[in-house]
């Protein structure tokens, strides 16, 4: 299959699809972490989300696209839409970052492909919230819209609780594949490995919470999840080309 990860710098569902044979590509305004450079697009990823399109990696190769994606897999930023963030909310409904937020999830949601997926932690998109502040949006998209499931790390093999909502179509929903420990939690219901402050340097050292770097790293798919998404849903019980 042809693949699109969007909103991917880590690479991390992307290596996983590659080792299955796909031709998967992730996309990100961020430069790659993964190391590959020859699976990356540097850039927005709204011009790319229908195929039919002519588009070049990090290493300089061009591309084309015939038809449309076999499949897309998102992790559009969460900054303005995760319910954890609500203290903000006023102010950015005020300058504008809500509204691009929830329009820029919305178009991928919305995206001409038969089988998507797009990631985001309990967010505005599933509740009434956008339909009282942003009722033209949700007239536009339809909102609100539930998550198909909800997934937890821990179900993955990573002893860290951190709800994550899957939004699906076309595709079957994600089974767990190791059960473990949720691990230790601490007072603020965060559990060790999850929470801002375990964000950790190359160097191991931890990371301030308000640190650019902090959100970078608390964003990148648990590499257990990435594998589930890459066996089931890109193996042999969905159709390949």
């Amino acid at each position: 299959m042809r693949v699109l990860v969007a909103c991917e710098e880590s690479q991390r569902v992307t290596i996983e699809l590659r080792a299955r044979g796909h031709e998967a590509y992730s996309c990100d305004l961020m430069e790659q972490s993964g190391g590959h450079p020859e699976w990356h697009i540097q850039g927005d990823v709204l011009g790319l989300l229908n195929g039919r399109m002519d588009f070049a990696t990090n290493d300089g190769h061009l591309h084309h696209i015939a038809d449309r994606w076999d499949m897309i897999i998102a992790f559009p930023p969460c900054t303005h839409l995760a319910v954890s963030g609500a203290a903000h909310f006023e102010k950015k409904r005020a300058d504008g970052r809500q509204r691009e937020g929830i329009e820029f999830f919305c178009k991928i949601l919305n995206a001409d492909c038969d089988k998507l997926a797009v990631e985001n932690p309990v967010n505005i998109i599933s509740g009434d919230y956008v339909r009282k502040w942003f009722p033209d949006l949700a007239e536009k998209y339809g909102l609100p819209i539930k998550p198909t499931q909800a997934i937890q790390p821990y179900e993955y093999g990573h002893e860290a609780r951190k709800k994550t909502c899957l939004w699906i179509k076309g595709l079957p929903k994600l089974k767990p594949t190791k059960i473990v420990s949720m691990g230790e939690i601490k007072g603020n219901g965060f559990s060790v490995g999850a929470a801002s402050w375990a964000a950790r340097d190359e160097a191991g050292k931890i990371i301030a919470w308000n640190d650019p770097r902090t959100g970078v790293i608390r964003s990148k798919t648990f590499p257990g999840i990435a594998k589930a998404m890459a066996e089931q849903w890109g193996g042999e019980g969905v159709n390949k080309k």
